[in-house]
């Protein structure tokens, strides 16, 4: 008996812990409820509006994926940020390619990471490229190779540039924060990965340039927003850019851009291609929005 009395009793005292835990975690959650600074990148310009539009690989469905002609075309339909994704080669260049091997969009075979820059200028990025499945390869033969992130910088002075790291080396994220600092593009630059590792380096070495939430850190932020407790989270990132699902979750509520709106962190949906799909996320008064139909949401937002 002696026993279960104090068992009963260290489970009391437990329980009561617990609840008095709970509690202190929501009253210093609604006290504390921080807000970030909002980045350089999402302040207004050239009379433009928000949602911002992100041209997805350029528009991959309009035009060769992460290819110059694809980002001058995104830019004539009016493009305010020109999203793209960053790969190493084997000799330190870095280029602009999403897949981790060139087979699906180029005529080459092969990892970028075991290519060097000078094969990969050897291949054709808008081989593959066809709008009427298959029939016709539009681009092909015309001279449309691989970019590096320096010539998008070169040839977009004053465009907003939105980077995925890809799975590439940690050193990548070093090699990317010199190149906007050399070319002073700090405000004009949203950087993102899945891989945390990659972020974690790239903050450090350019705290000053914005950065988009980690799959990791989304997580984190989504688990708070459904317990009630976004006060308690500590933003080290300045966008969150999300699917509307993930892993059968609906991440993209009312609820969850609000609490995202309270500690100031813009959201962009991706990737959003359906109109109707783009009216309705546009309804929902997100900041940006990642689309592979930049025409589409220009003729809703413009």
């Amino acid at each position: 008996m002696a026993t279960m009395r104090r068992t009963r009793r260290i489970a009391g005292i437990a329980a009561a812990v617990l609840v008095a835990t709970i509690s202190v975690c929501y009253v210093v959650s609604w006290i504390r409820t921080p807000t970030i600074e909002r980045a350089a990148f999402f302040a207004s310009r050239h009379g433009e509006t928000e949602p911002l539009i992100f041209a997805h690989q350029g528009g991959e469905t309009l035009r060769p994926t992460n290819t110059m002609l694809a980002f001058r075309h995104a830019v004539a339909l009016g493009a305010d940020v020109l999203d793209t994704d960053m790969q190493r080669t084997s000799d330190g260049v870095l280029v602009l390619v999403h897949d981790e091997t060139v087979d699906r969009t180029s005529d080459g075979t092969g990892a970028v990471r075991d290519l060097s820059f000078d094969e990969l200028r050897q291949l054709d990025f808008a081989h593959s490229f066809t709008t009427d499945g298959g029939e016709t390869h539009p681009y092909r033969d015309q001279g449309h190779g691989v970019v590096t992130v320096e010539e998008l910088f070169v040839n977009f002075p004053t465009h907003r540039i939105g980077i995925e790291i890809k799975q590439t080396p940690a050193v990548a994220a070093t090699e990317l924060c010199a190149v906007i600092a050399r070319l002073g593009r700090e405000d004009d630059v949203l950087v993102s990965s899945f891989e945390q590792r990659n972020m974690d380096v790239f903050r450090r070495e350019c705290p000053d340039v914005a950065t988009s939430a980690t799959e990791g850190e989304v997580r984190t932020f989504y688990v708070l927003h459904r317990l009630g407790l976004v006060g308690l989270s500590s933003p080290t990132f300045d966008a969150f850019q999300v699917p509307e699902r993930s892993g059968g979750v609906q991440l993209l509520t009312s609820g969850f851009i609000d609490d995202a709106r309270a500690v100031g962190v813009p959201i962009v949906p991706w990737t959003i291609d359906d109109p109707a799909d783009l009216e309705r996320v546009l309804g929902l008064g997100v900041e940006g929005i990642n689309t592979n139909y930049p025409d589409r949401l220009a003729d809703l937002v413009r």
